[in-house]
Protein backbone atom coordinates (compact mmCIF):
# COMPACT_ATOMS: atom_id res chain seq x y z
CA UNK A 1 0.00 0.00 0.00
CA UNK A 2 1.20 3.57 -1.09
CA UNK A 3 1.62 6.23 1.42
CA UNK A 4 -0.43 9.31 1.01
CA UNK A 5 1.36 12.53 -0.21
CA UNK A 6 0.77 14.86 2.28
CA UNK A 7 3.49 17.28 1.70
CA UNK A 8 4.61 19.46 -1.02
CA UNK A 9 7.90 21.81 -1.83
CA UNK A 10 7.93 25.16 -3.63
CA UNK A 11 10.78 26.11 -4.67
CA UNK A 12 11.05 29.65 -4.50
CA UNK A 13 14.33 31.24 -3.95
CA UNK A 14 14.81 32.10 -7.50
CA UNK A 15 15.36 35.68 -8.62
CA UNK A 16 13.36 35.97 -11.39
CA UNK A 17 15.82 37.00 -13.78
CA UNK A 18 13.41 37.16 -16.60
CA UNK A 19 11.39 39.60 -15.89
CA UNK A 20 12.90 42.22 -14.42
CA UNK A 21 12.27 45.03 -13.64
CA UNK A 22 9.47 43.82 -11.58
CA UNK A 23 10.97 41.43 -9.22
CA UNK A 24 13.73 43.78 -8.16
CA UNK A 25 12.33 44.18 -5.32
CA UNK A 26 8.91 42.48 -5.71
CA UNK A 27 9.18 38.04 -5.41
CA UNK A 28 8.97 36.87 -8.57
CA UNK A 29 5.87 34.53 -7.28
CA UNK A 30 4.54 37.21 -5.68
CA UNK A 31 3.40 38.90 -9.20
CA UNK A 32 -0.52 38.86 -9.53
CA UNK A 33 -2.17 36.79 -12.15
CA UNK A 34 -5.89 38.31 -12.19
CA UNK A 35 -6.33 39.19 -8.25
CA UNK A 36 -4.04 36.53 -6.83
CA UNK A 37 -0.28 35.71 -6.06
CA UNK A 38 1.11 33.27 -8.94
CA UNK A 39 2.27 31.55 -5.48
CA UNK A 40 -1.11 30.82 -4.79
CA UNK A 41 -2.43 30.06 -7.88
CA UNK A 42 -0.06 26.78 -7.06
CA UNK A 43 -0.96 26.15 -3.57
CA UNK A 44 -4.56 26.18 -4.51
CA UNK A 45 -3.81 23.27 -6.95
CA UNK A 46 -2.06 21.72 -4.22
CA UNK A 47 -4.75 21.80 -1.58
CA UNK A 48 -7.08 20.53 -4.33
CA UNK A 49 -5.05 17.63 -5.22
CA UNK A 50 -4.75 16.85 -1.08
CA UNK A 51 -2.04 18.39 0.02
CA UNK A 52 -1.78 18.91 3.45
CA UNK A 53 1.46 20.56 4.56
CA UNK A 54 3.10 23.16 2.44
CA UNK A 55 7.02 23.28 2.42
CA UNK A 56 8.68 26.94 1.27
CA UNK A 57 12.10 26.88 0.27
CA UNK A 58 12.84 30.87 0.43
CA UNK A 59 15.71 33.39 0.06
CA UNK A 60 17.15 36.22 0.93
CA UNK A 61 14.53 39.17 0.26
CA UNK A 62 11.81 36.48 0.40
CA UNK A 63 9.75 37.81 3.90
CA UNK A 64 6.52 38.89 2.01
CA UNK A 65 6.02 35.48 0.96
CA UNK A 66 5.46 34.39 4.91
CA UNK A 67 3.62 37.35 5.68
CA UNK A 68 1.04 36.34 2.44
CA UNK A 69 0.36 32.94 4.53
CA UNK A 70 -0.35 34.59 7.38
CA UNK A 71 -2.66 36.38 9.32
CA UNK A 72 -2.98 40.56 8.77
CA UNK A 73 -4.59 41.79 11.58
CA UNK A 74 -5.16 45.19 10.42
CA UNK A 75 -6.38 44.55 6.89
CA UNK A 76 -8.73 41.93 8.20
CA UNK A 77 -10.21 44.13 10.97
CA UNK A 78 -10.83 47.08 9.09
CA UNK A 79 -12.75 44.88 6.48
CA UNK A 80 -14.83 43.79 9.40
CA UNK A 81 -15.67 47.09 11.04
CA UNK A 82 -16.41 48.30 7.06
CA UNK A 83 -18.78 45.57 7.00
CA UNK A 84 -16.42 44.04 3.20
CA UNK A 85 -18.33 40.01 4.60
CA UNK A 86 -17.13 39.25 1.20
CA UNK A 87 -13.74 40.31 0.55
CA UNK A 88 -13.20 39.38 4.62
CA UNK A 89 -14.48 35.62 3.62
CA UNK A 90 -12.27 35.27 0.66
CA UNK A 91 -9.03 36.40 2.33
CA UNK A 92 -8.89 33.79 5.08
CA UNK A 93 -10.39 31.33 2.50
CA UNK A 94 -6.77 31.43 1.02
CA UNK A 95 -5.08 31.28 4.58
CA UNK A 96 -3.73 27.28 5.38
CA UNK A 97 -4.52 25.79 8.49
CA UNK A 98 -2.42 26.52 11.37
CA UNK A 99 0.53 24.85 11.54
CA UNK A 100 0.09 23.62 7.60
CA UNK A 101 3.14 25.81 6.45
CA UNK A 102 6.71 25.88 6.71
CA UNK A 103 9.56 27.43 5.53
CA UNK A 104 13.17 27.27 5.16
CA UNK A 105 16.22 28.75 3.32
CA UNK A 106 18.39 28.27 0.35
CA UNK A 107 20.80 30.58 0.76
CA UNK A 108 23.01 29.96 -2.36
CA UNK A 109 21.40 29.66 -5.71
CA UNK A 110 22.92 26.21 -6.62
CA UNK A 111 19.65 24.79 -8.46
CA UNK A 112 16.25 22.80 -8.05
CA UNK A 113 18.14 19.97 -6.73
CA UNK A 114 19.97 21.46 -4.21
CA UNK A 115 16.59 23.69 -2.82
CA UNK A 116 14.52 20.35 -2.54
CA UNK A 117 17.72 19.51 -0.53
CA UNK A 118 16.94 22.06 1.65
CA UNK A 119 13.67 20.85 2.46
CA UNK A 120 14.74 17.56 3.50
CA UNK A 121 14.38 17.78 7.26
CA UNK A 122 10.56 18.69 6.98
CA UNK A 123 9.75 16.06 4.65
CA UNK A 124 10.89 13.37 6.24
CA UNK A 125 10.62 10.15 5.21
CA UNK A 126 7.54 10.03 3.55
CA UNK A 127 7.20 11.01 -0.54
CA UNK A 128 6.23 14.05 -1.08
CA UNK A 129 5.06 16.68 -4.24
CA UNK A 130 7.36 19.27 -6.00
CA UNK A 131 5.44 22.29 -7.49
CA UNK A 132 7.35 24.98 -9.15
CA UNK A 133 5.71 27.71 -8.79
CA UNK A 134 6.79 29.59 -11.50
CA UNK A 135 3.91 26.78 -13.70
CA UNK A 136 0.65 27.34 -13.26
CA UNK A 137 -2.33 25.49 -14.50
CA UNK A 138 -5.86 25.24 -15.96
CA UNK A 139 -7.81 22.18 -16.15
CA UNK A 140 -8.76 20.34 -18.94
CA UNK A 141 -11.47 17.82 -20.22
CA UNK A 142 -10.60 15.77 -17.19
CA UNK A 143 -11.91 18.15 -14.99
CA UNK A 144 -7.94 18.63 -12.19
CA UNK A 145 -5.23 20.50 -12.56
CA UNK A 146 -2.20 18.92 -12.96
CA UNK A 147 -0.85 17.98 -9.63
CA UNK A 148 -4.14 15.98 -9.09
CA UNK A 149 -3.72 14.22 -12.02
CA UNK A 150 0.20 12.86 -10.92
CA UNK A 151 -1.55 11.80 -7.23
CA UNK A 152 -4.18 9.55 -8.76
CA UNK A 153 -1.62 8.40 -11.11
CA UNK A 154 0.57 8.24 -8.37
CA UNK A 155 -2.12 6.17 -6.05
CA UNK A 156 -2.28 3.70 -9.01
CA UNK A 157 1.32 2.86 -9.93
CA UNK A 158 3.06 4.12 -6.90
CA UNK A 159 6.32 4.88 -7.60
CA UNK A 160 7.44 8.81 -8.93
CA UNK A 161 5.75 10.41 -11.19
CA UNK A 162 6.05 13.16 -13.49
CA UNK A 163 4.14 15.63 -15.63
CA UNK A 164 4.85 16.02 -18.82
CA UNK A 165 3.94 18.49 -21.86
CA UNK A 166 5.11 18.25 -25.54
CA UNK A 167 7.05 20.80 -27.36
CA UNK A 168 7.99 21.03 -31.05
CA UNK A 169 11.16 18.94 -31.09
CA UNK A 170 13.39 21.90 -31.97
CA UNK A 171 13.23 23.13 -28.56
CA UNK A 172 13.55 20.12 -26.58
CA UNK A 173 16.97 20.90 -25.93
CA UNK A 174 15.90 23.55 -23.41
CA UNK A 175 14.67 21.05 -21.21
CA UNK A 176 14.51 17.97 -19.41
CA UNK A 177 12.92 15.20 -21.75
CA UNK A 178 11.49 12.14 -20.73
CA UNK A 179 11.75 8.76 -23.09
CA UNK A 180 7.92 6.55 -22.99
CA UNK A 181 8.33 2.78 -21.86
CA UNK A 182 5.13 0.99 -21.88
CA UNK A 183 2.37 3.78 -22.71
CA UNK A 184 -1.29 3.52 -21.23
CA UNK A 185 -2.32 6.44 -22.95
CA UNK A 186 -3.02 9.11 -20.45
CA UNK A 187 0.03 7.69 -18.69
CA UNK A 188 3.24 5.67 -19.32
CA UNK A 189 6.36 4.15 -18.00
CA UNK A 190 8.92 6.43 -18.28
CA UNK A 191 12.35 4.31 -19.44
CA UNK A 192 14.89 7.09 -19.40
CA UNK A 193 15.37 11.23 -19.02
CA UNK A 194 18.25 13.53 -20.03
CA UNK A 195 18.49 17.17 -18.83
CA UNK A 196 18.57 19.51 -22.07
CA UNK A 197 19.82 17.03 -24.62
CA UNK A 198 21.83 18.06 -27.48
CA UNK A 199 19.47 19.09 -30.96
CA UNK A 200 18.49 16.46 -32.95
CA UNK A 201 19.60 13.72 -29.95
CA UNK A 202 15.97 14.37 -27.96
CA UNK A 203 14.10 10.83 -27.07
CA UNK A 204 10.87 12.56 -27.16
CA UNK A 205 9.14 15.83 -26.99
CA UNK A 206 7.78 15.27 -23.81
CA UNK A 207 9.20 17.95 -21.31
CA UNK A 208 9.34 18.29 -17.70
CA UNK A 209 6.58 20.42 -17.12
CA UNK A 210 6.83 21.07 -13.31
CA UNK A 211 5.03 18.56 -11.45
CA UNK A 212 6.64 15.84 -9.65
CA UNK A 213 6.27 13.52 -6.63
CA UNK A 214 9.13 11.77 -5.81
CA UNK A 215 10.48 9.28 -2.89
CA UNK A 216 12.36 10.14 0.15
CA UNK A 217 15.13 8.42 -0.91
CA UNK A 218 15.88 11.10 -3.58
CA UNK A 219 17.71 13.22 -0.61
CA UNK A 220 20.04 10.54 -0.71
CA UNK A 221 21.21 11.16 -4.00
CA UNK A 222 20.88 14.87 -3.74
CA UNK A 223 22.85 15.25 -1.21
CA UNK A 224 26.07 14.02 -2.93
CA UNK A 225 26.12 17.64 -4.47
CA UNK A 226 26.66 16.26 -8.19
CA UNK A 227 26.72 19.59 -10.37
CA UNK A 228 25.06 19.27 -13.76
CA UNK A 229 24.04 21.57 -16.65
CA UNK A 230 24.71 25.21 -15.79
CA UNK A 231 27.19 24.06 -12.99
CA UNK A 232 24.00 23.26 -10.45
CA UNK A 233 22.78 20.47 -9.04
CA UNK A 234 19.98 19.53 -11.61
CA UNK A 235 16.72 17.84 -10.09
CA UNK A 236 16.80 15.47 -13.42
CA UNK A 237 20.12 14.30 -12.93
CA UNK A 238 19.02 12.89 -9.38
CA UNK A 239 15.61 11.53 -10.67
CA UNK A 240 17.86 9.87 -13.26
CA UNK A 241 20.10 8.01 -10.44
CA UNK A 242 16.51 7.18 -8.41
CA UNK A 243 15.05 5.53 -11.10
CA UNK A 244 17.92 2.89 -11.76
CA UNK A 245 15.92 1.20 -8.66
CA UNK A 246 12.30 2.65 -8.51
CA UNK A 247 9.45 2.65 -11.16
CA UNK A 248 9.02 6.50 -13.01
CA UNK A 249 5.80 7.43 -14.48
CA UNK A 250 4.64 10.50 -16.93
CA UNK A 251 1.54 11.88 -16.87
CA UNK A 252 0.19 13.86 -20.25
CA UNK A 253 -1.45 16.70 -18.49
CA UNK A 254 -4.26 17.21 -20.71
CA UNK A 255 -4.87 21.19 -19.47
CA UNK A 256 -3.13 24.22 -19.92
CA UNK A 257 0.13 25.26 -17.97
CA UNK A 258 1.93 28.58 -18.25
CA UNK A 259 4.67 29.90 -17.60
CA UNK A 260 4.71 32.93 -15.30
CA UNK A 261 8.59 33.30 -15.22
CA UNK A 262 8.55 34.75 -18.84
CA UNK A 263 6.65 37.90 -19.82
CA UNK A 264 4.61 36.31 -22.13
CA UNK A 265 3.74 33.42 -20.72
CA UNK A 266 2.80 35.91 -17.33
CA UNK A 267 0.38 37.98 -19.87
CA UNK A 268 -1.07 34.78 -21.48
CA UNK A 269 -1.65 33.33 -18.05
CA UNK A 270 -3.30 36.89 -17.01
CA UNK A 271 -5.19 36.64 -19.90
CA UNK A 272 -6.61 32.57 -19.17
CA UNK A 273 -7.21 32.92 -16.17
CA UNK A 274 -9.39 36.03 -16.36
CA UNK A 275 -11.35 34.24 -18.71
CA UNK A 276 -11.62 31.49 -16.57
CA UNK A 277 -13.35 33.56 -13.91
CA UNK A 278 -17.44 33.98 -14.50
CA UNK A 279 -17.13 36.52 -12.54
CA UNK A 280 -15.15 39.14 -14.34
CA UNK A 281 -14.76 37.10 -17.51
CA UNK A 282 -17.82 38.55 -19.60
CA UNK A 283 -16.81 42.24 -18.73
CA UNK A 284 -12.95 41.23 -19.48
CA UNK A 285 -13.87 40.01 -22.92
CA UNK A 286 -15.49 43.26 -23.88
CA UNK A 287 -11.98 44.90 -23.17
CA UNK A 288 -9.96 41.81 -25.14
CA UNK A 289 -12.22 42.39 -27.96
CA UNK A 290 -11.41 46.00 -27.90
CA UNK A 291 -8.11 45.43 -27.79
CA UNK A 292 -7.99 42.81 -30.66
CA UNK A 293 -9.63 44.85 -33.08
CA UNK A 294 -7.11 47.36 -32.79
CA UNK A 295 -4.26 44.63 -34.23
Amino acid sequence: MTKPIRKAVFPVAGLGTRVLPATKTVPKEMLTVVDRPVLQHAVEEAREAGIEHFVFVTGRNKAVIEDHFDIAYELEDTLRRRGKDKELADLLADLPPAGATSFTRQQAPLGLGHAIWCAREVVGDEPFAVLLPDMITLPGARGSRCLAQCVETYNKHGGNVIAVEEVPMDQTHQYGIVSVGEDFGHTFEINGMVEKPPKGTAPSNLIISGRYILGPEIFQILEKGEKGAGGEIQLTDSMIHLAKTQGFYGVRFDGKTYDTGSKVGFLAANVAFALARPDIAPAFKAELKKIVGTL
